[in-house]
């Protein structure tokens, strides 16, 4: 299991409550897939959701972009890069997030990787590494929806 730095619970507080774009790598129109429902919960919650797929052209009304690279280009700056694949994939997502200057890298649950996490951590990115936003929404922020 991963081994680095673990967040405090006021750093996950603050992900949550004081960013504003999160580009969610992995999204796509497959309603059965978790990354489909975060995104849709964390968009309820006022978040500026950037799908980042492949293939996908729209997810809950927001157009698809290919790249991080390619969605930073529509926005002054991506707060987080929630990242919804495979732990073998993961470290090229982190490059790049490093690459475009995101603030934040949350690998969900399952999603470890301790070099990469290292790596985004010594480039000044905060790092969450084997955690689903909802679960630490509901209990972290509980009197919110």
């Amino acid at each position: 299991m991963g081994v680095s730095r673990v967040c405090t619970d006021d750093e996950l507080r603050s992900l949550l409550l004081n960013t504003t774009t999160w580009a969610v790598v992995g999204l796509g129109n497959n309603p059965l897939r978790d990354a489909y429902s975060v995104a849709h919960t964390m968009q309820r919650r006022g978040k500026h959701i950037i799908p980042v797929h492949p293939t996908a052209v729209e997810v809950h009304g927001e157009l698809v972009a290919r790249t991080l690279h390619e969605a930073v280009l529509r926005v002054d700056h991506i707060d987080v890069v929630d990242c919804f694949v495979n732990s073998s994939r993961v470290g090229a997502i982190v490059d790049e997030a490093i690459e475009v200057g995101a603030g934040a890298v949350w690998m969900q649950l399952g999603v470890i990787d301790d070099a990469a996490a290292q790596r985004a951590t010594s480039a000044g990115l905060t790092v969450v590494m084997n955690r689903c936003p909802m679960p630490e929404w509901r209990r972290l922020v509980p009197e919110l929806p």
